[in-house]
């Protein structure tokens, strides 16, 4: 069983930056394909970014490239995301998520694991 926590969430102006982090218990996380989405009131659930088991490779969604980077340190069990120049249409929840399976993309099906989610707000 692997459990997501994250934190870091809060009020930025935008242009500003914040850092989400993502603690993972599970004594498999090392090979668990690790990631982001987000979902804003009235819209869908949306892809943010995915990292491969060993960092080797990531994708991010469309909006947020350039903008956003994932990173894991897997001797911590930590997962992370910088978000920098934040937009207001950056608000949203943003949940960790991770799988045994799935690729960095995360097209094929939702994760099997879903943080509590944090609130980021990015006022204009």
């Amino acid at each position: 069983q692997v459990q997501l926590v994250e934190s870091g969430g809060g009020l930025v102006q935008a242009g500003g930056s914040l850092r989400l982090s993502c603690a993972v218990s599970g004594r498999t996380f090392s090979s668990y394909t690790m990631g982001w989405f987000r979902q804003a009131p009235g819209k869908e659930r949306e892809f943010v970014a995915g990292i491969r088991w060993n960092g080797g490779s990531t994708h991010y969604g469309d909006s947020v490239k350039g903008r956003f980077t994932i990173s894991r340190d897997n001797a911590k069990n930590m997962v992370y995301l910088q978000m920098n120049s934040l937009k207001p249409e950056d608000t949203a929840v943003y949940y960790c998520v991770g799988d045994r399976l799935l690729g960095v993309t995360f097209y094929a099906r939702l994760p099997d694991y879903w943080g509590q989610g944090t609130q980021v707000t990015v006022s204009s």
